[in-house]
């Protein structure tokens, strides 16, 4: 196979995308031309919400094509076209033949909570040192423990545990893969509900449990019933602030609310979100984003 690598501003983006696609383009990926560079835009959507910038002020986009002739055919027509101005053909090349599912299992390595918790693909062994482990692959439901509000949310399960804290009944609202409810269980958890509004979810969460050799309630949000010890919340801000009453309701008092997703510029709306119910703070940040808990 062959690539098109082309650098275009911003306005010319989703044109060249849509005229790369007409031309049989196999795939089409646009990513931040400055990545890795102190000119590097960091663009931050929510659902629901407009993104606060349209794209990169300069644009990297990759074409895949299955032949050489057809990818410099794409090149050339592209070229022509009054819409190219201030865009820049960089390189035809050809994509060297890979192992892609190796190549994908090893961005994939152990990731450590603390020094004793860790989560590990299939493919690897757990660490020496690990005395608590999830076993877990990527898939299509988000927490692969990569990312720094899942890993934070882990870190304060872990923490309750080393501290004795019982986590008591337990729910995960957007489960996701499930594993925020699985390392509850991990710790002693009592009674887990793991909810999702999206079933390949709340499949994905059920695997994971087995495979994992724990028990959970899955299901969709109207599973949760009653009071718990425990409420996790790993979303984003937007819909963290349009739960705030419904997640409070299902706290018991003396019971945590934990909560992530949220950027540290967020940290006020959601403070206020939920001070009628609850005074939340700022428990842990990690890589600009924040875990906010509050006791009821």
């Amino acid at each position: 196979m062959f690539e098109i690598i082309l650098l275009a501003p911003v306005a010319q983006v989703e044109t060249l995308s849509d005229a790369l696609d007409a031309l049989d383009a196999l795939s089409v990926s646009v990513e931040d031309a400055d990545a890795h560079t102190p000119a590097e835009q960091a663009l931050f959507g929510e659902p629901g919400m407009p993104p606060p910038k349209a794209g990169w002020e300069r644009s990297r986009i990759v074409a895949l094509f299955a032949t050489d002739s057809l990818a410099r055919e794409a090149a050339n027509l592209l070229q022509m076209q009054d819409f190219f101005a201030g865009c820049q053909l960089v390189a035809i090349q050809m994509v060297p033949e890979q192992d892609w599912v190796r190549l994908t299992q090893s961005q994939f390595t152990p990731v450590e909570i603390t020094p004793e918790f860790w989560i590990v693909p299939t493919w690897h062994e757990p660490p020496a040192q690990a005395k608590q482990v999830i076993r877990l692959d990527p898939g299509l439901a988000f927490g692969t423990g990569t990312h720094p509000t899942t890993r934070m949310c882990l870190r304060w399960i872990a923490g309750q545990g080393v501290a004795g804290k019982p986590l008591g009944r337990v729910l995960d609202y957007g489960c996701g893969s499930g594993i925020l409810a699985i390392g509850a269980a991990k710790f002693a958890a009592q009674e887990i509900d793991a909810v999702d509004i999206d079933e390949a979810a709340v499949e994905s969460t059920r695997a994971n449990a087995q495979a994992n050799h724990v028990q959970l309630q899955t299901g969709q949000p109207d599973k949760a019933v009653g009071l718990y010890q425990t409420v996790l919340a790993n979303i984003l801000a937007t819909p963290l602030r349009v739960l705030a009453p419904l997640l409070c309701a299902h706290v018991q008092a003396g019971g945590n609310l934990v909560l992530a997703g949220i950027l540290d510029r967020q940290a006020d709306e959601l403070k206020a979100a939920y001070l009628p119910y609850c005074q939340l703070e700022v428990h842990d940040a990690q890589e600009g984003w924040i875990l906010m808990t509050a006791q009821f």
